[in-house]
């Protein structure tokens, strides 16, 4: 089970939330889901080299806002804010409504699924041997405190003829455990040998929501 469907979906409601807030009617509900695509796609690729681990999106009635979760926040405020201004400016292209972008500083990459297989990708396109750059980020994400790492690698792993996959793991990946907080991130290589992909699974530790206590109403 814990295969067959994404480990992020499995725990909305338990330890996650939705990255899309909002509520809309049957008329312009496809319209928001393109619109939170296409405002996604363009962030990732504008500032493909920000570490950009996720983007949520909330709307209220007549505007738009846009956090944006990064490792480098520099990189993607820019000198004085101008690089935020120009994104505004992109964005307005996309939606009519008014925008508001905030930026999420995250602390530990090492931490964050979506980031270390950004990281293993990246260091793939620059023909670092595949072993090499997944045995250092499984190292790093252990020194950073998580309590159990999984990478998977396919494709035509060092140029070979016929491609395949390999799966490298320490500690415990618990993807069955409903309360197990565990990240995962998905990243793309592209190669001169082909197209590389890159799954990561990180075990965080467990999360316990408190218990809400209701009184019973006897019934005379």
């Amino acid at each position: 089970m814990g295969q067959k469907i994404h480990p992020y979906i499995q725990r909305i409601g338990i330890n996650k939330n939705w990255r899309s807030l909002w509520y809309a009617d049957r008329k312009q509900y496809a319209q928001n889901i393109i619109e939170d695509y296409k405002i996604r796609t363009y962030i990732k690729k504008k500032f493909i080299h920000a570490a950009v681990s996720y983007i949520v999106i909330e709307r209220l009635a007549e505007q738009i806002k846009v956090r944006i979760a990064s490792a480098r926040p520099g990189v993607v405020i820019g000198r004085r804010g101008a690089d935020i201004d120009r994104l505004k400016e992109d964005l307005g292209k996309i939606t009519t409504k008014e925008l508001a972008i905030d930026i999420i500083e995250i602390k530990n990459p090492s931490c964050e699924a979506q980031l270390v297989a950004q990281n293993v990708a990246f260091q793939l396109e620059k023909r670092v041997a595949f072993r090499r750059a997944v045995k250092r980020a499984i190292d790093q994400s252990r020194q950073a405190g998580v309590l159990g790492i999984k990478i998977s690698v396919a494709g035509r792993l060092g140029g070979a003829e016929m491609s395949r996959r390999e799966t490298y793991h320490e500690g415990s990946i618990p993807l069955q455990t409903f309360r197990a907080d565990v990240d995962y991130g998905f990243a793309e290589s592209h190669t001169t040998y082909g197209v590389i992909g890159v799954k990561v699974w990180v075990y965080k530790g467990l999360t316990y929501r408190e218990k809400i206590r209701t009184n019973k109403i006897s019934k005379k």
